[in-house]
């Protein structure tokens, strides 16, 4: 056991690392329960979506970059900056006076959110062997889904009781808590390596990723030329990119590391993993909404079901994978995305919201199996100087899917509405109407959920095909050496013990 473990107080670090969690988790809840009315104090509807679109953008563009970070200067400072970055932005948020001012302070708390999230993850294993990270892991996902239920009633509340602004300043309390938290209790080993920042990489990476983010973004609402353009600005920054990291001395993305077959064969996976988790966000409480008729209590419930199923695939798998093998454990948590997946597409009109609710805990059990056991083996296939950057290439990817699933299904679910002549079957005032229970004619409703559940059918389809797309890759991992793999993780740390 090295001897940060000896004075690190672990169950209190455990607590800063979800209190920071927390803060990121319940801001996307919350934003999206209060964002309508901040829009119509602020103006600039128009630029609804990149409230949303530019927090998302800069995590993603930054994840990869602390990683990296992380492995050079410890998680401890790294996790500091992003902490501190995150406290103030929101700070910042909280003092909008227009839409701009809020998309630009909610890229700062992207860029926070982008440390956290993948340093979080690594300094659980510094900390903790494989077989005890599960249970880790599962209170982690537990923040996740206690902010997806608790985080909408307390946007309503704030809102009700106080100014909007407070909904982004209640993170300065939690910040200060969580730093305070690893300032006194998380002690790490002094970084002794010596190295030269790869700036140049890490601007056109971040460059090449924010172009690519606002690529999709832009495709996802019809702006196809203004996608063009920043689509071209990722490729020339991607050649870029691959260059000099070719010749860097220590590259920001080692294309070795990246490239390595188990790595990119797990990062794809949780990239399509992460589309399909997106497109069941964004669709089914459309669904049981419109087509099911049912509340938006019962819609937010079907989909809490996926944070239901996540940490209990987590446990099960830290419980297990020592026995069965890492290997195997990826395979089986693929294996169930599309199982969940299928629910989805043989939903009718006519459908109980408990086949939807079903599906949703089938598919979070699958996510909490497979990201464990993929983490597992990401973190374990490397060098201790190169975790940071492994952990966070698992993140990036499973956020990258994210984006380009809200993009790709968004394309399908608009495909879907189209008529031939290229109009929409329906406008949006007509569809927020029914959202909101105010009805036109009986004949003009029901011609609405009609064309919605035939484009949500298809939407379902695609996201069916996508998840085998998982199992796909999941069955190309490398046999040699991992079946066992899992083994040999617990005899390692069976030996750690006995030292």
């Amino acid at each position: 056991m090295s001897a940060n473990q000896h004075t690190t107080n672990r169950p209190l670090v455990i607590a800063s690392i979800m209190a920071s969690m927390a803060m990121v988790a319940i801001e996307a809840t919350i934003v999206s329960t209060v964002m309508p009315q901040i829009a119509s104090e602020l103006g600039g509807l128009h630029l609804y979506s990149w409230v949303f679109a530019s927090f998302l953008l800069a995590q993603t563009a930054m994840t990869v970059v602390f990683g990296k970070l992380s492995d050079l200067y410890g998680r401890k400072p790294i996790m500091f900056v992003g902490i501190a970055v995150f406290v103030i932005g929101s700070v910042l948020a909280g003092f909008s006076w227009s839409m701009p001012a809020m998309i630009c302070f909610r890229l700062i708390q992207g860029i926070g959110a982008g440390a956290i999230q993948p340093v979080s993850l690594t300094i659980v294993g510094d900390l903790y062997p494989a077989r005890e990270r599960g249970k880790v892991q599962g209170y982690l996902a537990s923040v996740w889904a206690v902010s997806a239920v608790v985080g909408p009633m307390i946007g309503a509340l704030i809102v009700q009781k106080l100014s909007w602004a407070w909904i982004f300043w209640v993170n300065v309390p939690i910040g200060l808590a969580a730093a305070a938290g690893f300032w006194f209790f998380l002690h790490e080993a002094p970084t002794v390596r010596r190295s030269s920042i790869d700036v140049v990489g890490a601007v056109l990476f971040t460059v090449g990723i924010a172009a690519l983010m606002i690529a999709l973004t832009e495709f996802g609402v019809g702006n196809s030329g203004v996608a063009l353009a920043w689509g071209l600005l990722f490729v020339v920054t991607l050649v870029l990119f691959i260059a000099q990291e070719r010749r860097a001395a220590d590259p920001m993305v080692s294309l070795k590391l990246w490239g390595a077959r188990m790595i990119a064969t797990v990062n794809g996976a949780a990239m399509l993993a992460g589309m399909v988790l997106i497109g069941i966000t964004t669709f089914l409480p459309m669904y049981v909404q419109v087509v099911l008729e049912r509340s938006s209590v019962t819609a937010g419930l079907t989909l809490t079901m996926v944070m239901l199923g996540w940490p209990i695939g987590a446990t099960l798998t830290s419980r297990t994978f020592h026995r069965i093998g890492l290997w195997r454990m990826v395979v089986v948590g693929a294996a169930l995305i599309p199982v969940g997946t299928s629910t989805f597409a043989l939903l009718g009109a006519g459908s109980s919201p408990v086949l939807p609710a079903i599906g949703s805990f089938i598919i979070g059990l699958g996510m909490g199996v497979m990201s464990l056991s993929s983490l597992i083996l990401i973190q374990e296939g490397v060098e201790l100087s190169q975790r940071g950057i492994a952990t966070a290439s698992n993140v990036f990817s499973r956020n990258l899917g994210s984006a380009l699933g809200a993009a790709f299904f968004g394309a399908v679910f608009n495909f879907g509405l189209t008529r031939g002549d290229g109009t929409m079957m329906f406008s949006d005032d007509q569809l927020r109407m029914l959202l909101q229970g105010v009805h036109g004619s009986v004949a003009g409703d029901a011609g609405i959920r009609l064309a919605l559940g035939s484009s949500l059918h298809l939407t379902f389809l695609m996201m069916l095909v996508v998840s085998l797309g998982v199992v796909a890759l999941a069955l190309l991992l490398p046999k040699e050496g991992l079946e066992s793999h899992g083994a040999k993780v617990g005899d390692r740390e069976a030996a750690r013990s006995t030292e």
